[in-house]
């Protein structure tokens, strides 16, 4: 007998939700059948389902909200923003789908025309994240439909409830029941549901080493599209600028929002060593102001926990190691509430280690590295197999220039945070960071494909070379 699915709020252990696994064959199968007719619907009335799906969640607000903030333990406000980026994501993807999927004629020879279009891929599987677990899995869902395609939607095993809710709400605006399957489940179950035949695609948002596996499985299936988004290692660049104070609170946005779980957070703090004593005790006392408490606490947090004790344990760890290794503690790593996932946001100098771990410490822990040049500073941030995002803070409009010439990041920010990137902008990396499938307003491009026609409505042919001479002496009176 197969245990149930529990979820537990990281702030308090409480239980919150309780369900059974999904089976993967009747859910696609269901989702299957529906495809065709929801395929079939003029796109204005898939705008229209969707635009009253905006209309369902606004009404759902605070509920979709506070459910968010329980299972993921982010504070209220920080779900707040969650559930605004679900209904402002309609409007850009029906944006997207008109200028980057739209159709298209141009006139040809002998009067015919070229007609270009899109098509839908068909069952779309979105394996959604625990971090956003609503506004990164719509960030597929929405564009998904508006194309054609059905959808099978696990969420993270860490956030069922939320994709639960989800489903439900995109049901109730009349996405018709089957053209959108919730599929509940582990690591097995997305497994299952990105190796199904009727499977057309899958969308996936979670670490680098579930998305190098699942590139590595479809290898030898070309006729699967795959859009991946997989994390970062990011760096945040400091040089010469008189705004400290602001410079420090850009870092602190970076490092320590939503507890350093965006796939956008930095990592690694590269400094100009002349400057670094001053950044880094700015960065430090405003560290040392957050508070970090449940979602709903008075006064408002600025950070909640992690996810979950494993999580939690894991980030320990790393800031052990990294301690053990070379690096000089600026701020420790605590675990104020024991049995509790709660970290207090943590800053460790590892200029002195030999060799720095490159992998995506996801949480509030900040690596800080000292340089003297510039050159230099982009060469340590460039110092990952990651490339999803960086920013520069300070410099001059030709060290800036420097710096988005020779980065290798998907998202490059001048004097503005790692994080916080609009949905009106595509969004990917390069490295392991993605497959160059970059999401939202670029997500358009990878749930349709384009079709190419040449029409006309009488046919006209004639070949002018290559043809024998017609041999009148065989031919009758």
């Amino acid at each position: 007998m197969v245990a149930p699915l529990t979820s537990h709020e990281p702030a308090t252990g409480a239980l919150l939700w309780q369900g059974e696994t999904g089976d993967v064959d009747a859910e696609v199968a269901r989702a299957r059948a529906a495809w065709p007719k929801w395929a079939a619907q003029p796109i204005a009335y898939r705008i229209e389902t969707l635009r009253r799906f905006v209309n369902v969640v606004r009404r759902q607000e605070d509920a979709l909200a506070d459910l968010i903030a329980r299972e993921t333990g982010k504070p209220l406000w920080d779900a707040r923003n969650e559930v605004q980026a679900v209904m402002g994501k309609v409007d850009v993807s029906v944006a997207a789908y008109s200028e980057c999927t739209g159709q298209r004629r141009l006139e040809a020879a002998l009067g015919a025309r070229q007609s270009v279009r899109h098509k839908p891929h068909g069952v779309m599987a979105v394996l959604g994240p625990y971090n956003f677990p609503a506004h990164l899995p719509n960030g597929h869902i929405i564009p998904a439909l508006l194309a054609g395609n059905a959808v099978v939607f696990k969420p993270s095993e860490k956030t069922p409830a939320v994709g639960e809710m989800m489903v439900r709400l995109y049901h109730e605006a009349g996405v018709p029941v089957d053209a959108i399957r919730l599929l509940l489940g582990g690591p097995d179950a997305g497994k299952a549901l990105g190796a199904h035949p009727d499977v057309g695609g899958i969308l996936f948002t979670g670490s680098a080493q579930t998305g190098i596996a699942i590139n590595r499985q479809y290898a030898a299936q070309p006729s699967k599209i795959l859009a991946l988004e997989m994390g970062g290692n990011n760096p945040i660049i400091v040089w010469d600028t008189p705004e400290i104070n602001a410079a420090a609170t850009l870092v602190v946005q970076s490092a320590f929002m939503s507890s350093g779980q965006r796939c956008t957070a930095a990592s690694r703090l590269i400094v100009r060593d002349s400057i670094a004593d001053r950044l880094i005790a700015e960065v430090k006392k405003l560290a040392d102001r957050l508070i970090v408490d449940h979602p709903h606490a008075d006064p408002t947090p600025y950070m909640g926990p992690v996810i979950d004790n494993p999580t939690a344990d894991g980030l320990t760890e790393s800031f052990l190691y990294l301690m053990s290794n070379g690096g000089r503690p600026i701020k420790h790593m605590v675990r104020p509430h024991k049995g509790l996932p709660f970290l207090s946001p943590a800053i460790i100098d590892v200029t002195a280690m030999k060799e720095r771990p490159d992998v995506e410490l996801f949480g509030p822990l900040l690596q800080v590295i000292r340089v003297a040049d510039f050159g230099d500073a982009i060469a340590e941030a460039n110092n990952t197999r990651y490339g999803l995002s960086a920013s520069l803070i300070g410099g001059s409009p030709e060290q800036y220039n420097q710096f988005w010439a020779n980065i290798r990041a998907g998202v490059v920010n001048w004097n503005r945070p790692t994080n916080g990137a609009s949905s009106s902008a595509p969004f990917g990396g390069t490295g392991i960071s993605g497959n160059h499938r970059p999401s939202a307003y670029y997500a358009a491009d990878y749930c349709a494909y384009p079709v190419v026609s040449a029409e006309i409505e009488t046919p006209r042919a004639s070949i002018g070379v290559g043809l024998k001479d017609i041999d009148v002496s065989v031919m009758g009176d």
